[in-house]
């Protein structure tokens, strides 16, 4: 199983209905040095799922005081690829280590905006 940290849209249950087929199930979670921005998005099946023409984007501060929360949930590597899909080209996958001492993916601003 692969860890996915999600902080915007794959949270919505439509989205997760859209992407995976199924609703996830996960746990909260902090991430460390990182702030949340904005993209706009123009992807028309993405703007379908989630209605929401600004999605959120991590942008990487390395600051400590800064943190973003959301949820860690378990996906099948079939269900990372199709996240893949999901996300726009302005986003790009990585993976990142968090406060309870697991690693998971997460998608960033691929630019840092």
């Amino acid at each position: 199983m692969e860890k996915l940290f999600s902080y915007g849209t794959l949270q919505y249950k439509q989205v997760q209905l859209d992407t995976f087929g199924r609703l996830l199930e996960g746990q909260p979670a902090t991430l460390t040095g990182y702030i949340v921005g904005e993209i706009e998005i123009t992807d028309p099946a993405v703007l379908k799922s989630s209605g929401q023409r600004f999605h959120p984007a991590l942008i990487k501060t390395g600051e400590d005081c800064d943190i973003v929360n959301g949820t860690i949930y378990l996906i099948t590597e079939q269900e990372l690829a199709q996240a893949d899909d999901y996300e726009v080209d302005d986003y790009q996958r990585i993976a990142e280590k968090f406060q309870c001492n697991t690693s998971a993916w997460l998608y960033v601003a691929k630019n840092g905006l």
